[in-house]
């Protein structure tokens, strides 16, 4: 069995036979790990593209920002402020969607450098859960050289601890339309709203959050996950207080709590009431 750091340099071999790539980053671990290892592999070779949409808050892409700079590999933004309507209707496969634009607008612009490999940070522990952005990333010919190493989650925290990546130990995020019921559609407004909300959270100390926006008569609820290690800290009626008023004040009607806590995917939960032949054949 191969060790983490055995890994670790064949994943930059792999990338290295490519000549010149161009990683889609968004700043978290994986897509950080995968940069520092095509800069080392490639040097100026190797570029960094995050895609800022209204999907994506201001502070991911600052910290993406951020992280390309601590690694030396060359970033390119790619201002994208619309939403597409196949994204905006949220379809059950909206993942789908939303990967192939974002992707094909990645791809897009690494041709214009003579770049022809684009790779995106999913590893060996994504084959679970809802994923149907991994199949818009094959058909689009995307690699993913973390997964074809065999690295797992757990050792790509502990190598990018190694490399003293600061975001070794960042939470997981997924985008901010993952916090909306398939079916409702999604608006800039409404994501604005989820990403002040979580930014309240955040600024109180809470490291692993959620705001899922539930759209009710009047108005929208925030049903608010925390890790479930950190749920204890809710238990004060004075911050209580505090973020009702000001989460009310980021546009909700009314602010609840997830009493299970923060669960990768909870959205999903509803997918067991929908039938196979509803999700589309794009699954």
């Amino acid at each position: 069995m191969k060790t983490q750091n055995e890994k670790y340099r064949r994943l930059c071999s792999v990338i290295g036979e490519r000549g010149a790539v161009a990683v889609a980053f968004s700043g978290g671990v994986d897509s950080s790990l995968l940069c520092a290892a095509a800069f080392d592999a490639l040097g100026d070779k190797a570029l960094a593209i995050t895609v800022a949409s209204p999907m994506l808050p201001a502070s991911e892409a600052a910290d993406a920002e951020r992280i390309a700079r601590l690694i030396g590999i060359e970033h390119v933004l790619l201002r994208c402020p619309d939403i597409e309507a196949d994204v905006a209707s949220n379809p059950v496969d909206r993942c789908y969607h939303c990967k192939k634009h974002e992707f094909g607008a990645i791809i897009d612009y690494a041709k214009t450098r003579a770049i022809n490999t684009v790779l995106d940070g999913s590893n060996a522990d994504d084959e679970g859960d809802y994923r149907p952005g991994l199949q818009a990333v094959t058909e689009l010919g995307v690699i993913s050289p973390l997964r074809d190493v065999g690295l797992t989650k757990t050792e790509i925290r502990a190598l990018s601890k190694e490399c003293s990546l600061p975001v070794w130990d960042k939470p997981a995020f997924a985008c901010l339309a993952s916090r909306i019921p398939y079916g409702e559609t999604i608006d800039t407004k409404k994501l604005a709203e989820i990403e002040k909300a979580e930014a309240i959270l955040t600024a109180t100390g809470f490291r692993q959050v959620r705001v899922r926006r539930h759209s009710i008569r009047g108005g929208a609820l925030a049903r608010i996950e925390v890790a479930p290690e950190e749920r204890n800290k809710l238990f004060d009626t004075v911050l209580l207080d505090t973020l009702s008023t000001r989460i009310k004040e980021a546009g909700f009607l009314y602010v609840a709590f997830e009493l299970s806590g923060y669960a990768t995917g909870s959205m999903n939960a509803a997918l067991k009431s929908i039938k196979p032949k509803e999700i589309g054949e794009n699954l």
